[in-house]
């Protein structure tokens, strides 16, 4: 089968941006969980709390996501990943909003890397006001799926993470963190949750935490320290898993040209995460 035919396959679907998941996540990061009022701004990449993945119990597959061959080639590596995300905000998102995502299969890669073949699938998400043309928010997501891990195979090696933060926060995750961010965005995938299944069947030392969640928790230490700014862009790359069994740090820089660079750090000083967001000029100010 080739897997290439799914390019340009597309689906889209509506939602309400309701307030009481946007009081959850705020719980779930140690924000008060106050219920937004209508037309409170949604917080850069919190658009994860809608367009949730309804498939139903007959459809989930092995590994706890759907089954794979509808909108998502079917591709046979048993394990998956989020690699990264790019992002265009191009109009603000706000409680109340109604609002339709259109998603298309961009593209799809394999390659043979150093632990074995590796599939790259690319989605492109564009999320709209119902009735509007404009898009409001461009968003491409890479999927990687993978072998199974092999024994005696040799990991990618490490990259040291970046010391000099200007802004830092440790962060201690636990099943209960895990499982609440996989109820929030109905993420059926056992690697955050089946203590078993990740170490027994996936070959890992422990739960995963989301790479999203990681992701989100960069974004709130930025809103933290510059709580007035409003993102334009951002993107990152996840480069190592990060457990539950361990700490790890989410760590921020603003650079000389404005924009922040972000990454999460290891409890032994790996990379694990690297990103970059740009910022909105504020009003009034040179372009």
């Amino acid at each position: 089968m080739d897997l290439k035919e799914w390019i340009g396959t597309s689906e889209t679907v509506t939602d309400t941006l309701t307030a009481t998941p946007y009081a959850a996540l705020a719980a779930t990061l140690d924000r008060p969980a106050e219920r937004p009022q209508p037309g409170t701004a949604l917080p850069a990449l919190w658009h994860w709390l809608y367009f949730l993945p309804l498939y139903r119990q007959s459809e989930v597959g092995a590994d706890g996501h759907a089954k794979r061959g509808a909108f998502l080639p079917p591709v046979t590596l048993p394990r998956r990943m989020w690699a990264g995300s790019q992002f265009s905000f191009h109009a603000p998102l706000h409680i109340g909003d109604e609002v339709t995502r259109t998603s298309t299969i961009d593209n799809v890669t394999d390659k043979e890397g150093r632990t074995g073949k590796l599939v790259f699938v690319k989605v492109k998400h564009e999320i709209r006001r119902r009735g509007e043309d404009q898009v409001a928010l461009t968003e491409f997501h890479d999927i990687v799926y993978r072998d199974a891990v092999q024994p005696g195979a040799a990991e990618p090696a490490p990259t040291a993470a970046p010391l000099d933060a200007q802004w830092e926060r440790k962060v201690v995750p636990d099943d209960v963190l895990l499982f609440r961010y996989s109820a929030l965005t109905f993420n059926g995938h056992r690697i955050h949750y089946d203590r078993r299944y990740v170490t027994e069947v996936e070959g890992y030392p422990g739960l995963i935490v989301h790479g999203p969640l990681v992701a989100t928790l960069l974004l709130d230490l930025l809103r933290e320290h510059l709580p007035d700014s409003v993102v334009a862009s951002f993107e990152f790359r996840a480069l190592r898993p990060v457990f539950d069994i361990h700490h790890f740090f989410v760590c921020a820089e603003q650079l000389a040209d404005g924009s922040v660079h972000l990454w999460a750090r290891d409890h032994q000083g790996w990379l694990t995460m690297d990103a970059r967001a740009t910022l909105q000029a504020a009003a009034g100010s040179a372009a």
